[in-house]
C-alpha cells in the first residue's frame, strides 16, 4: 500500500466531476473554501490537514477561464504551504491550448505561460484530456499524462445504428485523432480541408474520402463558436446521407453554437464529455453528455499506486 494517503480536492469550476471521481475511488472530497471578494480577488482555504498526503486537485479551466486558472494556482500554493507530500493537478480542460505557438510575430505563447505558472506553483504532475496540441506537454518539466476521451466516446458509438457511418475529421490537424476512432470502430475515414480566416471563421475547401451514402460522425477536441457545424454543407454536397452526429470532447458551447444546433435540422445530436460543466442555459435536447469520471478515476488510482497508465493513454 502507498505510504501517503490519496486525497481528492476540487476547485469551484466543476465540483460535480470531482465528487463523481471521489465516489468511484471510495474517498471523500477534501474540504476547502473559495471566496470571491468584493474587489473581485479570489481567496482560497484548505479546511483540513493535508500534511504528507498525495493530493489530486481537479479543476478544469473553462469559463470564466482566468478566474478558474487563478483559483487553481492559489490552491496549488495553499496545498504546497500546507505540506502536502505531492500535488497532482487534473485539468480536464486545459486553458489557452489553442495559443500554443507564434502564428505571427510579437504574439504570446499563452499555453507556455500557463504551463510555467502551474509548474512554478508546485504541481508535481499534470493530467489533461484531449488537449488541442499534444506538443504542449513539452512545455512542462514535470511528468505529464495526456489522457484521451477517445475510448470513452468510441464505446458510445458502438451501436448498430452507426454501422453505415463514416468518421469525419473537420481538418487535417484532427486526422490522426479521427483515424483512432475509425480504427476502433472499423469505419471509413473522411478528412475535410479548411482554411481559417480568423479565430471564429473557417471555410471548407474540399473533402478527401468517400462520404457518399454514409452518415457523418464528425469528431473534434472542442466546440466553441460552432464553426465546425457549418462545415457539413460540404459533406452533403458530396452525397452524405442521414443526419450528422458530432462527437466532441470539450463542450465550450458559445451562444452561436447553440443557435446552429437549434436551427440546423441535419444535426441529430452533439455528444460531449463532462470535462466542462454544462450549465442550465446550455442544455439542449440534442446534447448528450458522457462521463469522463471513470477514466480519470482509474488513471488517478494507477498514478497513486505506481501502476503504469500507458495502456489508458491514446496518443495522437
Amino acid at each position: 500500500m502507498p505510504e501517503h494517503p490519496l486525497r481528492i480536492f476540487s476547485g469551484s469550476a466543476h465540483p460535480e466531476l470531482a465528487q463523481e471521481i471521489a465516489n468511484l475511488l471510495g474517498v471523500l472530497v477534501g474540504r476547502s473554501t473559495t471566496r470571491r471578494l468584493p474587489d473581485s480577488e479570489i481567496h482560497v482555504m484548505i479546511d483540513e490537514v493535508v500534511r504528507d498526503q498525495d493530493v489530486f486537485l481537479i479543476q478544469p479551466c473553462c469559463a470564466p477561464v482566468n478566474d478558474n486558472l487563478m483559483e487553481l494556482l492559489l490552491y496549488l500554493d495553499a496545498l504546497r504551504r500546507a505540506s502536502a507530500h505531492q500535488v497532482n493537478v487534473v485539468i480536464p480542460y486545459f486553458p489557452y491550448a489553442r495559443q500554443d505557438r507564434m502564428a505571427k510575430g510579437r504574439e504570446a505563447i499563452s499555453a507556455r505561460v500557463v504551463a510555467s505558472l502551474v509548474e512554478a506553483m508546485g504541481a508535481r504532475r499534470v493530467l489533461f484530456v484531449d488537449i488541442h496540441n499534444l506538443a504542449i506537454q513539452g512545455f512542462f518539466n514535470i511528468p505529464v499524462d495526456p489522457v484521451s476521451a477517445i475510448p470513452v466516446l468510441a464505446d458510445y458509438l458502438r451501436k448498430p445504428e452507426y454501422h453505415d457511418a463514416a468518421i469525419v475529421s473537420p481538418d487535417v490537424g484532427r486526422a490522426t485523432m479521427a483515424g483512432k476512432y475509425a480504427e476502433m470502430l472499423n469505419l471509413p475515414l473522411v478528412v475535410m480541408h479548411k482554411r481559417r480566416a480568423n479565430f471564429e471563421e473557417t471555410k471548407t475547401t474540399h473533402v478527401v474520402g468517400d462520404i457518399k451514402g454514409r452518415r457523418p460522425i464528425v469528431i473534434d477536441d472542442m466546440i466553441a463558436s460552432g464553426s465546425v457545424m457549418k462545415q457539413i454543407d460540404a459533406l452533403y454536397a458530396q452525397g452524405a446521407k442521414g443526419k450528422t452526429i458530432f462527437v466532441i470532447t470539450h463542450g465550450v458551447l458559445l451562444p452561436t453554437a447553440l443557435d446552429i444546433l437549434n436551427k440546423d435540422e441535419r444535426i441529430e445530436k452533439l455528444v460531449v464529455t463532462n470535462t466542462i460543466p454544462l450549465p442550465v442555459e446550455k442544455r439542449h435536447p440534442k446534447i448528450e453528455v458522457v462521463s469522463i469520471a471513470p477514466l480519470l478515476a482509474d488513471i488517478i488510482r494507477r498514478v497513486h499506486l505506481g501502476i503504469s497508465i500507458s495502456e489508458r493513454l491514446v496518443l495522437r
